[in-house]
């Protein structure tokens, strides 16, 4: 008999997350520091805050440290429920936003029969959380962020413009993977999961530390179709 896993496509996958969660342990608050302008991701924040009722249940997929995405959406009234790889980021997230709920978990923990059920959500954002992943699986963590929402829920998604497949790179004295789509190939992706993609911006950022060049900055805001 074939599990909901199998059928999301998980089934055939070897999950390799060596040395992301650690990289950003020990990036820690230095992420802050060297991304202290996110006004793309704010943006794509204040639209979530503005359709959803008070109460409404937001997942932050990928929360970091909390700021400034966990906090904002918690400070408007929402039941905010936070999940990052790195423990130390979960550590500073709880420390940032004491009113929201974090746990450290995988995407893929998420998945229709996997370890960790959260319940359903009026809305996700997933800001830079998926190009952590291998190209393989971000197809599929997108149909997981659909069977986490309720009919008709919203999903706002930033990715990092750029042809690379877990491609290892230098990030603020630590060395990650990235994947990244052209915005063309992101939008078919992103349809092909099932969403209705309502907005989309794009935001040129020059960090503020000199290991990570400048970067095109893809926002999406999404309903999910019915």
């Amino acid at each position: 008999m074939t599990s909901p896993a199998d059928e999301l496509g998980y089934g055939s996958i070897q999950l390799d997350r060596t040395g992301q969660a650690e990289a950003f342990d020990a990036i820690g608050n230095r992420y802050d520091e060297a991304f202290p302008h996110k006004e793309g991701q704010v943006a794509a924040v204040e639209w979530l805050i503005g359709l959803l009722p008070d109460g409404a249940r937001v997942l932050d997929l990928g929360c970091g440290t909390g700021l400034p995405t966990s906090r904002r959406l918690a400070e408007a009234g929402l039941d905010l429920v936070g999940v990052d790889l790195s423990g130390r980021m979960v550590d500073l997230a709880r420390g940032h936003v004491p009113t929201g709920v974090f746990h450290q978990a995988d995407i893929a923990d998420l998945r229709p029969g996997g370890p960790r059920d959260l319940g359903r959500f009026d809305a996700v954002a997933a800001f830079f959380s998926l190009l952590m992943l291998p190209r393989a699986e971000i197809p599929l963590a997108l149909r997981t962020v659909r069977h986490l929402l309720v009919p008709g829920g919203l999903f706002v998604l930033s990715m990092v413009e750029a042809d690379v497949d877990d491609f290892s790179i230098p990030f603020i004295g630590s060395t990650i993977r990235v994947s990244g789509y052209l915005r063309e190939e992101l939008r078919e992706i992103v349809v092909a999961a099932g969403f209705e993609i309502v907005e989309e911006s794009i935001h040129t950022y020059a960090p503020a530390t000199v290991d990570v060049p400048p970067e095109v900055q893809i926002f999406l805001r999404c309903r999910l179709r019915a």
